[in-house]
């Protein structure tokens, strides 16, 4: 029986956990996750994902302020396992920690591309058409650590961040279940720092978008869609886009074309097709309607 402390917060992690419970030959023998945090407009108290699959399935879970912290470190010691997993848990692990048993990171980008917190938006803010999962050995650095194995995926030039998450989650599940039974036949290779790059948490302010280049206002809505959404300076949320054109010179923001149910936007460089839209403080809408109602036609501007 393979013993393994997890450790992770989101759908991600949750996924991972629940692929571990379900192994015959795996204990979860701990979890470690993320406190309870507000969420929404009414500020509901809620508990990680990680922690709901725990507790369904009685693993003991913790919920550390700080994983530095010393009666934290020396409780966690306490417990026996063979292996710690970490899956977007969202804290550094100290040295004692890492010291305690082989502690195994699954990060969604084929290392050292796109260390830290935001690898899956950023594969498609840069229109990567390839990217994957990679297991690596932890250290004190943020996913600096030596490669056990990389599993990688074609990524659609439509693909949405939603599907994107969803396809690398199942690769990393595999993969997890691949390294812990297959452990003692990898053999660990360092990373090439100087080809490291690196990605930020994404926040809402990243959603704000100008049609100077209709390839980057596409990748961002493929990023950023549900959250934070795209929006022009204005506040109106691009609820639903189609790229049509990369290359094309025009006026950002004029009208080219009314159909029924969109219409085509240039863009300094190319142009996009928007369907539905979404103005501040009202409900998402067909453009149609949005602009019937500004009384906008073809060659008018859309901010």
């Amino acid at each position: 029986m393979i013993n393994v402390i997890f450790m992770g917060t989101p759908d991600y992690a949750e996924k991972i956990l629940e692929r571990l419970i379900e192994e015959v030959n795996i204990n979860v023998a701990a979890v470690y996750t993320q406190p309870d945090k507000p969420v929404g407009r009414k500020k509901i108290i809620t508990p990680p994902e990680v922690k709901v699959m725990a507790e369904l399935n009685k693993i003991t879970v913790y919920q550390p302020n700080r994983l530095r912290d010393e009666e934290t470190i020396e409780e966690l010691l306490t417990i026996a396992c063979d292996y710690i997993v970490v899956a977007a848990y969202g804290q550094i692990l100290p040295r004692l920690i890492l010291e305690h048993a082989p502690c195994i990171n699954l990060h969604a980008s084929i290392l050292p591309q796109y260390r830290g917190a935001s690898p899956i938006q950023q594969t498609l803010l840069n229109d990567d058409k390839e990217t994957g999962v990679t297991a690596m050995l932890m250290e004190e650095g943020l996913d600096t650590g030596d490669i056990l194995k990389i599993d990688t995926i074609q990524v659609p030039k439509d693909m949405m961040v939603e599907t994107l998450f969803d396809t690398l989650t199942e690769v990393a599940t595999n993969l997890t279940v691949d390294i812990l039974n297959n452990f003692e036949t990898y053999t660990a290779i360092k990373q090439n720092n100087e080809e490291s790059t690196h990605c930020k948490k994404i926040t809402k302010q990243d959603g704000k978008v100008s049609f100077s280049d209709a390839h980057t206002v596409y990748n961002k809505y493929r990023a950023f869609t549900p959250w934070p959404g795209i929006y022009l300076e204005s506040g109106l949320k691009l609820k639903k886009i189609e790229l049509l054109d990369k290359c094309t010179l025009g006026e950002a923001g004029k009208i080219l074309e009314i159909s029924n149910d969109s219409i085509v936007v240039s863009c300094e460089k190319g142009s996009v097709r928007i369907y539905t839209v979404q103005p501040q403080s009202k409900k998402e809408m067909n453009v149609i309607s949005y602009i019937n109602g500004k009384r906008l036609a073809i060659e008018d501007t859309l901010f």
